[in-house]
């Protein structure tokens, strides 16, 4: 009898120290509010276009909604303890459909980007991490990390535009797709961190996917290659935070001489035969009474097979945060900016922002929100890339958006 408490108190010890080197967490966040929107646009058209002649098109949109100020979205995140101060560790998050439609009815969103982050790693204590999957990309971490705003998702901020794009289905200025500013997260990706050492931390990433199949017509079959890298890198002293980003995508279509600058998101949707090139840098300041935060952004793509034909946006942002009360804080940011759409007569666009918003923390997982924004862009092209000014309109477009909700985390 004795043999056997002893051997079960045994088990009981082991099974213990298992459960207590290797963890599951699951979490997440829901976010519903009221919202409403607000898009003006403006011009002529040449020739050879769709677009209004000498008229104002306004679109105004309102209602009960989700994911205004952060993305609701589901996660697990785990760690195991390899022991010698090595861990394994990964992150599966979705993003949830806060918004059913007849096409996308179901729980999880089925976009090309509803699958957030997907990747597996080991991290070694002294030395850093290595992971691979779907993840965010080095200047994503720091726009996370240097954002007035918090990466909301409304409009007004030129750095991080998800919503204030003139690059949007309904006005598509610069011929990049949202987020036109930089590529938030990529898959195929090693990511690479170091430990901050002096106050420095060294982030590097590397993407590669290809695929090699027969010819079988002058588009169809060939080579294909999509690949990235990057850099980033970080530096702490006190109250003061600097940062310096850089990455690049590449993807090449042997069968195919044609360009399209795209995008590179979640999914391997970047455009064709095109090099995306991004750098961001940005510094920060806590004042006490208030956190000061300056950004410069700069995105070019251009045509593997012809350097001459690319499109460029630029932006430089300013912003600060403060504490009103022990529960409130309110935030502020502008900015402005400039898209190249370049060929042979290519126009150029400008652009301005502005935003303004608050949280009102109800508890540490609970807050209240209220957001305002506004964009602005003048001389757009109403077209994606052109090689030629023929038939392309300069339009303006004037955007604004409110959000006023509750934002729960778990």
């Amino acid at each position: 009898m004795k043999k056997s408490l002893f051997a079960l108190a045994a088990v009981g010890a082991f099974a213990g120290a298992a459960q207590a080197q290797s963890s599951v967490t699951v979490y997440g966040l829901i976010d519903y509010g009221f919202a409403g929107s607000s898009q003006t646009s403006a011009g002529t058209a040449g020739a050879g276009t769709t677009a209004q002649t000498n008229s104002v098109l306004k679109t105004q949109n309102s209602g009960f909604v989700g994911s205004n100020e952060s993305t609701s979205r589901l996660g697990f995140r785990g760690t195991e303890d390899l022991g010698g101060g090595t861990n394994a560790f990964f992150t599966a998050e979705v993003a949830l459909n806060t918004d059913p439609t007849a096409t996308n009815a179901g729980l999880f969103s089925t976009s090309a980007t509803g699958n957030r982050q997907l990747f597996v790693g080991l991290s070694k204590k002294g030395l850093g991490a290595a992971s691979i999957g779907v993840q965010y990309t080095p200047i994503h971490e720091a726009v996370a990390a240097t954002n007035a705003g918090g990466t909301n998702n409304q409009m007004g901020d030129v750095i991080y535009d998800r919503s204030g794009s003139a690059a949007s289905a309904s006005y598509p200025a610069s011929g990049m797709s949202t987020n036109d500013s930089y590529t938030v997260r990529t898959t195929n990706a090693l990511i690479l961190k170091s430990e901050r050492m002096s106050g420095f931390g060294l982030k590097g990433m590397f993407v590669s996917r290809g695929t090699d199949s027969t010819q079988t017509s002058a588009t169809a079959g060939g080579q294909s290659s999509n690949t990235g890298y990057g850099v980033g890198v970080d530096y702490q002293w006190q109250k003061l935070y600097l940062t310096a980003n850089f990455q690049n995508f590449r993807q090449e279509t042997a069968a195919s001489t044609a360009f399209t600058v795209g995008y590179n998101g979640g999914a391997w949707t970047q455009g064709v035969n095109a090099s995306d090139t991004q750098q961001y840098y940005a510094a920060t300041y806590d004042f006490g009474i208030l956190k000061a935060f300056v950004g410069y952004v700069n995105r070019k793509v251009s045509n593997v097979n012809n350097s001459s034909q690319y499109v460029s946006r630029t932006a430089q942002q300013i912003g600060v945060r403060a504490p009103i009360t022990k529960t409130i804080q309110a935030w502020a940011s502008a900015g402005t900016g400039r898209i190249n759409n370049t060929g042979s007569n290519g126009p150029t666009a400008n652009f301005n922002g502005w935003q303004v918003g608050s949280d009102y923390s109800l508890s540490k997982r609970t807050n209240l929100y209220a957001i305002y924004g506004q964009s602005a862009t003048s001389n757009a092209t109403t077209g994606s890339y052109s090689a030629s000014a023929t038939g392309v309109a300069n339009s303006s477009f004037n955007q604004s958006s409110y959000a006023v909700g509750v934002r729960h985390t778990f």
